[in-house]
């Protein structure tokens, strides 16, 4: 099978052949080309695991060059290519499709500058997102976005998924902090976009390319932002009766003119799950909110006790200040070990990840504890209560027959209620493999359109990421309406849907 891209014909075969294997390990090494069927389990998934499928094989460039090589040989075979980084994410963004090749960024794991008199750090896209701050933190600077696996995942995927993290209510999303990047399009070609800079001249292509989840290009290099440590840091725990209580309390804060640095919020189950996994004091309670606070000291006392003020009318249970730093990073710790500590109480869970005007949590939170009764499912709710940002975990048992599927329908009546309520299917999490089917839920044709007219400026011979995002992808060139998909493709959407 041919394909014709700007005038040249690329094969489609669809397979990556051993020959092709030998030619990736002459340019990165036979120890860096992963072909062993063993080996090749730990990449059929990244961090949503109830959807694998295993690639023919993987590849470990160690530099710019050696992208742009490995990228030439799969074009030339016209074999896809799956780029992934720590494999943490949650939408199937880095899963496999049936013949291609994961290129995988972990090698690429140097912080190759650091400008602190101009605020930056260029940084490969391995270099995992809370060593960013370490390497900076002596010096009064980090790194804002804070996703809750900050601690293993990677620069270059939090930029392909647009992360954003606790505090993204006042700092903004990955997004806001990459000031340039360096990519390698699906042709070779090496390509710098932005600058170090703010405002840097041209078409703001950067826009463009952060959250676009692998499908542009392959990002080599990233110039991100580095922020100066605010004065102090205020954090209160408050418990409430039920999410009503907290949803209230959280419209009061914003509603007041205070911008917290974070509020989070979670739910019974999820706070069960927390104590389970970290071993905290926390009451058994309805509802609990975590919140910070920080800037010039004399503004975040006052802010604080406002919050707490707001909190206490709107009907809370206990507050809790932390006495000090140690006492403070145990309370985050529980909020941002609560996904993974879902596993304490359940075998299997399904993380959805969408978004809702904020005034209306109370009344999300009861729909979908109506969807998940009549699904006879338990779902844990844990979110960036700020701005809107719900992460529901549905809870089930993969040995147990058909409740997958019924975790997965469940999952989608969720994101399906978000775009009732005027919201979105993601906020941070981003599309992926697994969210696919809901965009025409929520995009138009057109709209649908625009977007992949957008990845074809980019990537002409739609080998970057195939099947993702896209609830109909098709090849580049062709007119909207019926397509023949990328074998890949086919295999991957026969497979899901």
């Amino acid at each position: 099978m041919t394909a014709t891209v700007h005038g040249e014909t690329v094969r489609r075969d669809g397979r990556a052949s051993p020959r092709v294997a030998r030619r990736l390990a002459e340019i990165v090494g036979a120890r860096n080309v992963i072909t062993d069927p063993a080996e090749l389990l730990v990449y059929e998934a990244d961090g949503l695991t109830h959807g694998r499928v295993r690639p023919d094989l993987v590849v470990l460039p160690g530099s710019t060059a050696e992208v742009v090589a490995v990228v030439r040989v799969a074009r030339e075979a016209g074999v896809p290519l799956v780029p992934r980084g720590a494999g943490t994410g949650l939408s199937g963004g880095a899963r496999p499709v049936p013949g291609c090749a994961v290129l995988s960024l972990t090698r690429m794991r140097r912080i190759l500058e650091v400008d602190l008199a101009n605020g930056w750090a260029r940084v490969e896209p391995g270099v995992i997102n809370l060593d960013v701050t370490r390497a900076v933190a002596t010096d009064g600077f980090y790194y804002a976005p804070d996703p809750s696996s900050q601690s293993v995942c990677s620069i270059g995927g939090n930029v392909a998924e647009n992360s954003g993290g606790a505090h993204c209510l006042k700092y903004g999303f990955t997004t806001n902090h990459v000031l340039a990047a360096r990519v390698v399009l699906s042709d070779g070609e090496v390509v710098d976009l932005g600058g170090p800079a703010a405002d840097a001249p041209g078409y703001d292509l950067l826009a463009a390319l952060v959250g676009s989840e692998g499908m542009l290009g392959v990002v080599t290099e990233i110039t991100v932002r580095l922020l100066r440590k605010p004065e102090t840091t205020r954090t209160f725990f408050a418990t409430f009766p039920s999410t009503d209580e907290a949803g209230a309390a959280v419209s009061g804060i914003i509603a007041a003119g205070i911008l917290p640095a974070a509020i989070e919020m979670m739910d019974r189950l999820a706070i069960v799950a927390a104590k389970a996994a970290t071993g905290l004091d926390w009451p058994d309670v309805g509802a609990a909110l975590l919140m910070d606070a920080d800037g010039p000291r004399a503004e975040v006392e006052h802010v604080s006790a406002r919050a707490i003020e707001i909190a206490r009318g709107a009907g809370a249970l206990e507050i809790r200040v932390p006495r000090d730093e140690a006492e403070r990073q145990l309370m985050w710790k529980g909020r941002k070990s609560a996904f993974a500590a879902v596993g304490r109480i359940s075998p299997s869970y399904l993380v959805e990840d969408g978004v809702i005007p904020r005034s209306e949590i109370a009344r999300v939170l009861r729909d979908i504890g109506r969807l998940a009764d009549a699904a006879g499912l338990r779902v844990a709710n844990v979110f960036h209560a700020g701005d809107g940002n719900l992460h529901p975990l549905v809870l089930y048992d993969a040995r147990v027959p058909g409740e997958e599927e019924r975790a997965a329908r469940l999952g989608g009546e969720i994101l399906r209620l978000c775009i009732r309520y005027g919201g979105s299917i993601t906020g941070e999490h981003g599309v992926g493999a697994e969210k696919a089917a809901y965009m025409a839920e929520q995009f138009g044709p057109d709209d649908l359109d625009t977007m992949q007219r957008v990845r074809c400026a980019f990537d002409g011979a739609a080998l970057m990421n195939p099947g993702k995002v896209f609830p109909t992808p098709r090849l580049c060139g062709e007119k909207p309406g019926p397509y023949r998909p990328h074998p890949a493709e086919a295999a991957g959407l026969a497979e899901r849907w």
